[in-house]
Order: C-alpha cells, then sequence, then structure tokens
C-alpha cells in the first residue's frame, strides 16, 4: 500500500541520514511527510528512538515519543508493548524522568498488571543506580574540596609573594629614575637633534653648541653612574 512504501522510503531516508553524519535532521525530516509525531509509523519511531540514543541525544525523542505513545490511536497497536519498553529505556531513564515514566506506565490503558509490575520494577532499579552514582559523585567531589583548596591557597601565596618583589622591584625603579636630571638630559637631546639634524659639525658657528653638549653630557654622566662604575670618557 501506499502507507507501507512511504515508511519503507522514510526509513532508507533514515539510514541515509545516519550514514552521512546528519542525524540532527532525521526527525525534522521524517515530520516533513508526517506533520505530527502521533502519525509517525511503528518502524519510523523505533529507528529514530534507537538513532537518538546511539548518539546520546535521547532528549530530541522525549516529547515526539510520548506524545506517539499517549495518542489513542497508537496503543491499540501490536508494537505498542515493543515501543513502550524501548521508550522507557532509551529515553526516560537515561534522563532520570522517573516521576513520568511511573506516570506513563500507571497511565496506560493497555498494559495489563503484570506488564506495569515489570516496568515499575525496572524504573525502580534504575532510579536506585541513579541514586548510587549521584551520591557516588558528591562524595567524590567532596573529597576533592580539601585538596583543591590546599593547590588554591599555595597558588595564591606564591602569586602574593611575586606581587611583592614585582612592587619591590618597581619601587626601586621609580625612586632610581626620580634621581635622573631629566632637564638636562631633554636639554641634551635637543642639542644633538640641532647638531645633527640642523647644523653643520664643520661649520665655525656649531662649536659652541657642540661644546655645550659635551658638558651637559658629562654632567648626565655623573649624576647616573657612581664614581666607582663609571667608565672613563675620552674627548
Amino acid at each position: 500500500s501506499f502507507a507501507e512504501v512511504k515508511c519503507s522510503l522514510c526509513v532508507v531516508g533514515i539510514q541515509a541520514l545516519a550514514e552521512m553524519n546528519r542525524w540532527r535532521e532525521v526527525l525534522s525530516w521524517v515530520l516533513q511527510y508526517y506533520h505530527v509525531p502521533e502519525h509517525l509509523p511503528p518502524k519510523v519511531l523505533e529507528l529514530c528512538i534507537l538513532l537518538y540514543s546511539k548518539v546520546r541525544e535521547p532528549q530530541v525523542m522525549l516529547e515526539a515519543g510520548g506524545s506517539w505513545l499517549r495518542a489513542q490511536a497508537n496503543q491499540g497497536l501490536p508494537e505498542f508493548g515493543s515501543l513502550l519498553e524501548l521508550y522507557l529505556a532509551q529515553v526516560l531513564l537515561p534522563l532520570g524522568r522517573f516521576e513520568g515514566a511511573e506516570e506513563l506506565v500507571r497511565g496506560c490503558a493497555v498494559c495489563d498488571s503484570e506488564q506495569q509490575l515489570r516496568f515499575l520494577a525496572t524504573i525502580g532499579e534504575s532510579r536506585r543506580r541513579w541514586t548510587q552514582r549521584e551520591e557516588t559523585r558528591s562524595a567524590a567531589e567532596e573529597q576533592q574540596d580539601p585538596a583543591t583548596e590546599t593547590l588554591l591557597g599555595v597558588l595564591s601565596q606564591k602569586l602574593l609573594t611575586m606581587l611583592t618583589l614585582l612592587r619591590r622591584a618597581l619601587r626601586s625603579m621609580s625612586n632610581h629614575f626620580y634621581l635622573l636630571p631629566y632637564k638636562k638630559m631633554l636639554l641634551a637631546t635637543f642639542l644633538l637633534y640641532l647638531v645633527v639634524v640642523r647644523l653643520d659639525p664643520a661649520s665655525p658657528t656649531s662649536l659652541p653648541f657642540i661644546y655645550k653638549l659635551v658638558q651637559l653630557f658629562r654632567q648626565a654622566w655623573a649624576a647616573v653612574l657612581s664614581p666607582i662604575h663609571r667608565p672613563p670618557i675620552r674627548d
């Protein structure tokens, strides 16, 4: 029939998208042809649940699968029980939706008491394992906190020591720079510019400027360096 051919083509399309690593487009692509999740064929819904569970994105099928299972028209299908079990195992329980799973099972009119008890036992076991994992993870985080605080304390102490040394070095440099004769050095730089750029050293008019520059350089040299470390200056 037309419905079977359409379902078969959608199955092939889902497999093709998965092989091309375009699994994010699968659900939206399928809904282009079936419009609402309640109209999906059981085989298509099963493939979608398995696909998104395999890529660890079960939350994509959370709303679509729940809508399909709550539709009255789908509860009479022979595949309903297996799809309900698949939806619980691959979507609700991995996401920790235990209350929603119990509500879905208790509200299932086509499930007999034995199936409901089996589903509720599976949900209870999954909840117990989930609680144990949460408690184990919380205990591990609490054990890591003292070690983390100790490490942060050591790093903070080292950082504080480095900042203190840096502040002392900057203060020493600033005190040293305050002793430099800024005005004389600026004047010497200006005269050097005049001599090199604007004056001709061979001209007799430039000799007084050169002599003044040498005198200022000697004074600046004497102010910056102490007599012990001062190298000799040759004329």
